[in-house]
């Protein structure tokens, strides 16, 4: 501000001086327009030279003393041609505040300019007399070239672009989405959002340094920009936010191109997908993008998770399953590879549904779309209510019954307050003993670094409940972590013990979990089993509890009853050929009806 208004004092002072010196005439003061232009010259070079250190508000000073000495220059000008063209110098003052002044102050200095250069040129004592209407042009032009000049100057301070990756920054892409959300209205075609945000980047910056950080932000950039149609306009939203723009696109669309993006770089990160409604503006769309990004990140990161405002069919079709109760628990065995094998001490609870809609849908792919259309809660309760009243009648069905209850609880739950209170509640309303119900987790879910998860967990196991890493050796499996986890039981992945053939050495790790389990006291469960054989070397390596079909399919509970009571509490092959004694497990435990 300070080089560029005193550039305008220097340059009026040195052609004023110039035009004082050449222009003819008798007439006037030129002694005073000299002094004017003089003076103009000495506050520009004191502008130059001490401007920086002068406070903002002496700004509007020079900018008004401008306006003063054009004033006197053009009044005492002896040449009326040179008083007219001295009348240029007003947009020179119009520039400076465009340039550097708010709109109101802009205005304010472009108004008093106006008004000098309307009152001077008709008041000139110098013969000929101007008319009234000669300062309208100089004005006129005056304000114009202030009026674009805070224009361009506005936009220019707006720029649309990030510098650090060249996409658009969040300016832009809001404008960029505006425009489309317009476009959309006009076509009637689809418009989806993406927001991406890169995993535990903080920690990038804190131990590499922001210049690494800076780094990574640019790669996954132009890596993302290739894979791009020209129409898709991604951005950096902010921080290690990407925001992308999906014009003509729906929702599964935008979740596959997520997932492409997603994979083609090394950093991990977490997305949220949504799509554009008639009627939404681009801020509903921008938050509902969020909120997917946020369960992302609280199921535990590097995923992508739609949040639609239109819910598919087998979301529909969920949601009354669940409002009427119309959903199955299972129950498979957890043996115990100890005592001959076969003995049940366990069972996991299993969601099974057959959908209309979609047939073919996993068990997976069930909590998913829970998880995406926010059914998790209410699916998460019935699961675990169903599931405990089953075992309270388990319970009653069988003396001194001692079985565990493991059932499977959704990191995005684990993240809600008062999850713990919850359980509780189930637990309290259903009569199943806390210390006989063990909640399955997986560890990228207890890696979602979400304190309320780590503090529900905490709370749990101080009233009884124990916590079960599932498919561990997967993943995010890290043994520093496994230390500090909230955690009593292993759960083997089934890859694992899909790897024990009678071709080939058992796989080394099976024996290193077994190991480190028993250092941290841990239990461990391996899943999977399908065969004898694995079964063999599993007890041999020292696992002491297993499930899978080798033993027993999940059944309903009525049909687990039955079958428990057939067989004396003992599950899978060749348990009709075992002589029962007095002194049997199965007896003691308690596996005999009662009455």
């Amino acid at each position: 501000m300070s080089r560029t208004t005193g550039a305008f004092y220097v340059m009026g002072g040195a052609l004023g001086l110039l035009i004082t010196g050449i222009a003819p005439g008798s007439e006037g003061n030129r002694m005073l327009v000299g002094t004017a232009a003089a003076v103009a010259l000495l506050l520009g070079l004191s502008l130059l030279g001490w401007g920086p250190r002068l406070p903002h508000g002496i700004h509007h000073g020079y900018v008004a003393i401008a306006t003063v000495l054009v004033t006197i220059a053009v009044y005492a000008f002896p040449n009326t041609v040179g008083a007219i063209s001295l009348a240029s110098f007003y947009v020179f003052v119009a520039c400076d505040a465009a340039l550097f002044f708010a709109w109101p102050q802009a205005f304010a200095h472009i108004a008093f300019a106006m008004a000098m250069c309307l009152w001077v040129m008709p008041t000139r004592p110098i013969h000929p007399a101007l008319p009234w209407w000669s300062g309208l042009i100089p004005a006129g032009v005056t304000f114009g070239v202030g009026v674009v000049v805070g224009i361009l100057t506005r936009m220019a301070s707006e720029a649309d672009i990030d510098v650090l990756t060249g996409l658009l920054n969040r300016r832009g892409f809001d404008r960029a989405l505006n425009s489309a959300i317009e476009t959309a209205t006009r076509t009637g075609q689809g418009l989806a959002l993406v927001l991406v945000d890169l995993d535990r980047f903080r920690k990038i910056n804190d131990h590499l340094g922001h210049r690494a950080g800076d780094a990574v932000l640019q790669r996954v950039a132009d890596t993302w920009s290739k894979l791009l149609a020209p129409d898709q306009r991604l951005a950096r939203y902010g921080g290690d936010a990407f925001a992308l723009l999906l014009p003509n696109t729906t929702e599964q669309a935008a979740i596959l191109l997520t997932e492409q993006l997603r994979a083609s770089v090394t950093t991990g990160c977490s997305a949220g997908v949504t799509s554009w409604q008639p009627g939404e503006s681009g801020s509903l769309l921008v938050s509902r993008a969020d909120v997917g990004l946020y369960r992302a990140k609280q199921a535990g990161r590097n995923r992508t998770v739609l949040e639609s405002s239109r819910q598919l069919p087998l979301a529909v079709e969920l949601r009354e399953a669940i409002d009427r109760g119309a959903l199955d628990v299972h129950y498979q065995p957890i043996v115990s590879l100890t005592e001959g094998g076969g003995q049940a001490v366990g069972v996991e609870a299993l969601l099974r549904w057959s959908s209309s809609a979609q047939p073919d849908v996993t068990t997976e792919g069930l909590i998913r779309v829970a998880e995406e259309y926010d059914l998790i809660a209410d699916l998460d309760e019935l699961v675990l209510r169903r599931a405990c009243a089953d075992a309270a009648r388990l319970q009653e069905t069988f003396a001194q019954l001692d079985l565990t209850l493991n059932v499977n609880v959704s990191g995005l739950e684990l993240a809600e307050t008062g999850y713990a209170d919850r359980v509780a509640d189930i637990l309290a309303s259903t009569g199943w003993p806390a210390d006989q119900l063990v909640l399955e987790v997986t560890e990228s879910e207890l890696a979602a670094e979400s304190q309320t998860a780590i503090e529900n967990l905490h709370i749990l196991r101080e009233r009884g409940v124990r916590i079960a890493i599932d498919d561990f050796g997967t993943g995010y499996s890290s043994l520093s972590r496994l230390a500090t986890l909230p955690s009593d039981i292993l759960k083997v992945d089934q890859s694992f013990v899909a790897a024990i053939r009678s071709d080939s050495p058992a796989p080394p790790l099976l024996g290193v979990i077994a190991a480190l389990s028993s250092a941290l006291d841990l239990q461990v469960i391996a899943e999977g089993v399908e065969t004898e054989y694995q079964a063999a070397v599993l007890t041999e390596l020292g696992f002491a509890l297993a499930q899978g079909y080798h033993y027993s399919d999940s059944h309903p509970v009525s049909e687990l009853i039955t079958d428990l009571n057939e067989h004396h509490g003992r599950v899978g092959p060749g348990v009709n050929d075992r002589e029962l004694g007095d002194g049997d497990l199965y007896t003691a435990n308690g596996w005999l009806p009662l009455g």
